[in-house]
């Protein structure tokens, strides 16, 4: 099957086809803001839809849906781990609160003591420090909105890196892919071309064997044509090698189409398994069947693939 695409125009093609992203991919960003170290750390592995997880510092727990929502918003496939750590640098995330009531009633006591037993009283600051129960420490409420400012700048630059080594990854298999889809089209070329071939030996085997058995009496002509019709009709595989040549037509489009196309290709690649058994089925010469091997063997590379495209 001849390509109606010059190689300058397949160039050109490949270079303004969109972005292909791996579900492969890590990402990791950290930020000094305020008196707050933060770090975000994304990894993804392929899977059959989008399985997001995180581990989000208790005390920041509601931060989760926010940092799901966007990371979400850039990924549409694979199984997403995403970590947020926290760290106070400076300062503190607590304070410390003095019950000035409790305070007041240990210094009347004490007030009283010293006067019913006629002591002096000597009672200091530092004194009252050892009863314990006048302090509290308790955590310094956050500012929730002013938080999560801070936490979405570190999370979309992870995001922008992780999503950076996805489309690198992306890019290799895509060439790869383009690479196995010439190879596809020159085997579907070649069993265009050894399908008549086929017939044509067969019509010399039979006309052969014919003679052989009728020895001297003529060959019936009309015999041996109807014959070959129907072999040529049993073994005829040029619908198959259309499909084949219009799939790997739709497989370049999508390629180029700029969404997550990882479904779709998976849909077109059982379609291209299809027909390349039908030929394997119908083939009744060795050579197109060594041909057919070399060409489920390309396509099950590409399925192997496009399992890890988003």
């Amino acid at each position: 099957m001849q390509s109606n695409v010059t190689e300058e125009q397949q160039n050109a093609q490949n270079n303004t086809s969109a972005a292909l992203y791996s579900m492969t991919g890590y990402g990791r960003a950290q930020k000094l803001i305020g008196n707050k170290e933060i770090t975000v750390e994304i990894r993804s592995v392929n899977h059959r839809f989008l399985e997001y997880s995180s581990r989000v510092p208790r005390a920041y727990s509601y931060l989760e849906d926010r940092l799901k929502n966007l990371v979400k918003a850039s990924v549409s496939r694979g199984k997403v781990d995403v970590s947020l750590t926290i760290q106070t640098v400076s300062g503190t995330d607590t304070k410390v609160v003095i019950n000035h009531d409790l305070a007041r009633s240990y210094l009347e006591a004490l007030r009283d003591l010293s006067e019913d037993l006629q002591l002096k009283n000597d009672l200091t600051v530092s004194q009252m420090t050892r009863f314990s129960d006048i302090f509290s420490v308790i955590r310094v409420e956050d500012d929730e909105e002013e938080i999560w400012s801070a936490v979405s700048q570190v999370a979309q630059e992870a995001v922008d890196n992780f999503m950076q080594m996805r489309r690198v990854e992306g890019e290799k298999m895509k060439q790869d892919l383009l690479y196995r889809l010439e190879l596809i089209e020159q085997m579907v070329k070649k069993v265009e071309e050894l399908s008549p071939k086929t017939v044509e030996n067969y019509s010399k085997r039979l006309y052969a064997k014919l003679q052989e058995v009728l020895q001297n009496n003529t060959v019936d002509e009309q015999r041996v044509i109807t014959e070959v019709a129907i072999f040529a009709e049993k073994i005829a595989v040029a619908e198959e090698t259309v499909r084949l040549g219009s799939h790997v037509h739709q497989f370049r489009e999508i390629l180029r189409s700029g969404e997550p196309v990882g479904r779709k290709l998976d849909f077109l690649v059982q379609e291209f398994n299809r027909e390349a058994n039908t030929i394997g089925s119908k083939a009744q010469d060795l050579e197109i069947a060594r041909v057919v091997v070399d060409l489920k063997s390309e396509i099950e590379k590409i399925r192997e693939q496009i399992q890890n495209i988003e």
